[in-house]
């Protein structure tokens, strides 16, 4: 006996899909550089140092003296010598005034005017220590400084991008298929 029987054959579709990948570059130009830095304004004022060395003591010390101070000095000596002189004088006159109370007057006179002052000797310095006055009175120095701002006209640069778009497409690579077929088999 025939049995009808249906037989069914089906193709699934199939869609392709190519992609073109996207690509992108970028470079990035260097800024453009401009600075400029002027110099700072400086004001330099000095006062000098004075130095005073005094050494008229050393000198006198030595001998070597200033011309008024040499006057002064044998003036005032001469004067001393005056005095003394008239003193020694006026003693003299009053012992040869006694002269006839005996004694030996005008040897004595004579021996005492004979013989200089007695000589001494003694160690020194010339010039003594620290007989160089020395003074210094010391200066100064202001300074003023001000420093000057950077002028910065530095340009920047834009970046440079190139930029290629990907693309998709989709298609239909086979269409579904359904095929019925009525088969008659025996039992």
């Amino acid at each position: 006996m025939q049995i009808p029987q249906l037989q069914m054959q089906s193709t699934s579709a199939k869609i392709g899909i190519s992609s073109t990948k996207a690509s992108q570059s970028i470079q990035q130009p260097s800024a453009k550089l401009d600075l400029e830095s002027p110099k700072a304004q400086m004001t330099i004022r000095t006062t000098p140092g004075r130095l005073t060395i005094d050494q008229s003591q050393a000198w006198a010390a030595m001998g070597l003296k200033r011309t008024p101070q040499l006057i002064r000095e044998a003036a005032s000596k001469g004067m001393q010598e005056v005095q003394a002189g008239m003193s020694r004088r006026t003693s003299e006159g009053n012992q040869l005034m006694e002269i006839e109370k005996g004694g030996r007057v005008i040897q004595s006179i004579a021996a005492r005017n004979s013989n200089g002052p007695e000589q001494s000797f003694n160690i020194g310095f010339i010039p003594p220590p620290f007989s160089v006055k020395v003074r210094y009175q010391q200066g100064s120095t202001h300074i003023d400084a001000s420093p000057q701002k950077v002028i910065n006209r530095t340009r920047a640069q834009k970046p440079i991008i190139d930029h290629q778009a990907g693309d998709v497409s989709i298609s239909m690579r086979q269409r579904e298929s359904l095929n019925i077929r009525v088969v008659n088999t025996e039992i």
